[in-house]
């Protein structure tokens, strides 16, 4: 009984010692300031708020850079419009629009604004077929002549070796671009695989890179037969409704019905011309038939950085980005961005390696550019950065081929490399971002 009471006495003492030096502690000034520590709970309110209104200011300074950016590319006639995305972690901070979406008008290009994609529609295709493959209706080693019987390219033998993952990553020993004029012609897709037994093979089925559009689409029969359905209607239904991207398009009949659309542009020796919708590359669509507009774009990026994985597991989508074939060469206009290592073709992506000044560490990039009637357009994530770009033009223009090492310097001279909140996890952390 006197043990107890003793244990109990003494245990009252630390607890009293305790509590006095924790409220000496959490009243003493640190510096003049007048925050009081109360709790590592009152801490991270207290910083929550605080990041907001450090976010909210880095994205008034974004948005003052951009429209910096794109006045001067607009003065100096190098576009006409762009719609522009930008995704940080789990944040949209940009999705609008600068310029206008038709020369000739007075309307501005904003976030809803619809442009066509051309091959970053490539980008789609890649990740869904990853999809297909984590619910195992498709797989990457199934041989492309299994579902479309009438495909024949060089002898037997060589056929049987072409599989889905040689058309998703442009190794199926194609010659460049082969019947891309046949999809421009408007051929249905099951006419242009019969023509493929007229070309000779330049190389065994994954052995090299040579970029596709014609065979590239062919995934899209071929998803068409695993799934039963247009690969439009799998596309809408796995990540455009979800994602609740509800102005992307497939077809030319909804585009040229729509009113908030930037109409494709040319450079003429006074100005620019502004052009008619074509209707081609609908025939295929994973190939470049989808059409988006820049808040769509930053939904897809969100997705693409993980912060949706309950329409996809973080696994599968990380297989869309796994180097397959090494793009070779120097001639590439990203093969001369900043800090360019490599560069490879996975799934409907390329992927660089690259190196900044700043760092010893190789970082990654996804990216992807597009070109159809005339728009120019270009993604890139960032994954260690935990970051989207996309940008969007109505004109070929010069500034595509640096745009997105421009954008990435942008974010980062902005953003810095200070860490969110909530991926602190330690008390020592918390004083440490409040002391920032």
């Amino acid at each position: 009984m006197k043990r107890s009471k003793i244990w109990i006495g003494i245990s009252l003492l630390v607890l009293t010692l305790i509590t006095l030096v924790l409220n000496a502690f959490m009243s003493a000034p640190d510096n003049g300031s007048k925050v009081a520590l109360t709790s590592t709970d009152h801490l991270k309110d207290v910083l929550a708020a605080k990041e907001e209104l450090l976010y909210k200011r880095h994205q008034d300074e974004l948005k003052a850079a951009l429209n910096d950016y794109f006045d001067k590319a607009i003065s100096a006639g190098d576009i006409v419009g762009a719609g522009v995305s930008i995704v940080k972690g789990d944040s949209i901070v940009i999705s609008d629009g600068f310029g206008k979406r038709n020369i000739n008008r007075d309307q501005r290009v904003d976030g809803g604004t619809i442009f066509r994609l051309g091959s970053l529609s490539k980008g789609f295709a890649g990740v869904l077929a990853a999809e297909l493959k984590d619910e195992g209706k498709l797989h990457w080693d199934d041989r492309v002549s299994d579902f479309i019987p009438e495909f024949r390219f060089g002898d037997i033998n060589n056929t049987n070796k072409i599989t889905l993952a040689n058309i998703l990553s442009h190794t199926a020993g194609t010659p460049y671009h082969s019947y891309t004029n046949l999809v421009e012609a408007g051929l249905p897709l099951q006419a242009i695989a019969e023509r493929f037994k007229e070309i000779t093979p330049i190389s065994e089925p994954g052995s090299m890179y040579s970029y596709q559009n014609a065979m590239f689409a062919l995934c899209g029969e071929m998803i068409q037969k695993a799934t039963g359905q247009d690969i439009s209607e799998v596309l809408t239904n796995t990540f455009f409704n979800p994602l609740g991207m509800c102005s992307t398009t497939m077809d030319y009949e909804t585009l040229a019905h729509m009113e908030n659309v930037a109409m494709p542009h040319s450079k003429r020796r006074n100005g620019w011309r502004t052009l008619p919708l074509s209707n081609n590359y609908y025939n295929a669509i994973a190939a470049g038939g989808i059409s988006a507009s820049s808040v769509d774009m930053a939904k897809w990026m969100r997705f693409l950085l993980g912060n949706n994985p309950e329409l996809m597991s973080k696994s599968a989508l990380a297989e869309t980005f796994s180097p397959f074939i090494e793009i070779k060469g120097e001639s590439k206009y990203y093969q001369h961005w900043p800090g360019h290592k490599t560069s490879y073709y996975g799934y409907g992506w390329r992927i660089h390696k690259f190196m900044e000044k700043d760092s010893d560490q190789e970082k990654t990039i996804w990216h992807h550019g597009g070109s159809v009637n005339n728009y120019r357009n270009e993604i890139a994530i960032y994954p260690e950065a935990d970051l989207g770009i996309c940008v969007l033009l109505s004109n070929n223009s010069r500034i595509a081929k640096t745009v997105i090492p421009d954008l990435y310097a942008i974010v980062k001279d902005i953003f810095g490399q200070t860490t969110p909140y909530h991926q602190l996890k330690t008390g020592n952390d918390l004083v440490q971002l409040h002391l920032e």
